[in-house]
């Protein structure tokens, strides 16, 4: 059956208890992950000098202002950057039925990078805010050309051809957008961003892509029901009243803003979307309702921890957060396409 979905899958049950289990824990090791987060870096900082920058803030003090001005924000950008990409994974796998698909293997991320490295070349003096909106109009042609090759294909689209048609744009507006890099000696502001990192991230960055995340997190959590019946086919979603190309598009958008924010604050970090979304399935079922969710709260607490660890292999300097997820995500990759290689023809 040429479906990403197994049929075992659309008869698991979904499990509001154990969504409502990972949401409660999930939450709270959030705000305990985020407390080690801001006391860990190139000079660790306890606990509680943590605790009185945040609720007691002495501007005197040096450790206050590098809680407050560099780690706070930076921290925050985890769970808002780490949220965005899982929940715009788990949306895409549940619109194609794909389980291999997030925005790095269809394209977003290295469409994003190439309007940044165009963006870079010939528009330097642009605003943050402008080179956001760059980043969401490169995302969108990427996903344009994966959806327009796949579709157009013998056969229309399928999983398969959605993942090799998803290969083939990454690599070649990677390879263009390496190409700018070197024409106009680009390569060291654009070294990090390739690699992927929320050290750069600040207060003024952050009050700009919040509100974007933020709001895309709900339309997406609006969105549930529809998602899970699009999971489970198309003729089955239209048997069921489903309006599939208004659900198609509004999901196209919302993902479009997630991908596309957080590629424009922290880099094409790849391989959250694939993984998180696998996990939280695995605990809460198929219901896209508790999937969207648990995948935003996984998403976040990943992303906090792989943060951590960057700055903990190799201090003082850090490690770039891509590297980690890359020496995660393809062996991810290689498992979920070996176990499930029967459904993707």
């Amino acid at each position: 059956m040429k479906i990403g979905i197994r049929e075992k899958d659309r008869k698991s049950p979904s499990r509001p208890w154990a969504a409502a289990l990972v949401l409660v824990v999930g939450l709270s090791a959030i705000l305990f992950s985020i407390a080690v987060s801001i006391s860990v870096g190139a000079a660790d900082i306890g606990l509680a000098t943590v605790w009185n920058a945040l609720f007691h803030y002495d501007a005197r003090q040096t450790a206050h202002a590098v809680i407050r001005d560099l780690r706070l924000p930076r921290t925050l950008a985890d769970v808002l950057v780490g949220a965005g990409f899982a929940v715009a994974g788990a949306i895409m796998q549940g619109m194609t039925r794909n389980p291999l698909a997030d925005a790095g293997l269809l394209g977003l991320n290295a469409g994003s990078t190439l309007a940044v490295a165009v963006c870079f070349a010939f528009f330097s003096g642009l605003s943050y805010q402008a080179l956001i909106l760059w980043s969401f109009c490169g995302a969108a042609v990427a996903a344009a050309l994966v959806y327009g090759v796949s579709a157009l294909s013998r056969g229309g689209m399928t999983p398969i051809r959605l993942v090799l048609a998803g290969a083939a744009v990454s690599a070649l507006f990677t390879s263009l957008s390496e190409g700018i890099a070197i024409h106009f000696q680009l390569s060291q502001e654009l070294a990090f961003w390739f690699a992927g990192g929320v050290a750069g991230v600040k207060w003024s960055q952050l009050k700009l892509l919040a509100p974007w995340l933020v709001s895309a997190l709900v339309f997406a959590l609006l969105l549930g029901r529809s998602i899970t019946l699009l999971s489970f086919g198309e003729e089955v979603a239209v048997g069921l009243g489903q309006k599939t190309k208004m659900v198609k598009l509004a999901g196209a958008i919302v993902v479009l803003v997630l991908a596309g924010g957080a590629v424009s604050a922290v880099g094409p970090i790849g391989f959250v979307g694939l993984i998180v979304p696998h996990l939280a399935r695995f605990l809460v079922g198929v219901d896209y309702r508790y999937v969207i969710p648990c995948s935003a709260v996984l998403g976040g607490l990943l992303m906090i921890w792989a943060d951590i660890g960057a700055r903990m292999i190799n201090p003082p300097y850090e490690t770039p957060i891509g590297v980690l997820f890359a020496l995660i995500g393809v062996p991810f990759f290689l498992y979920v396409s070996r176990k499930r290689k029967g459904e993707f023809a």
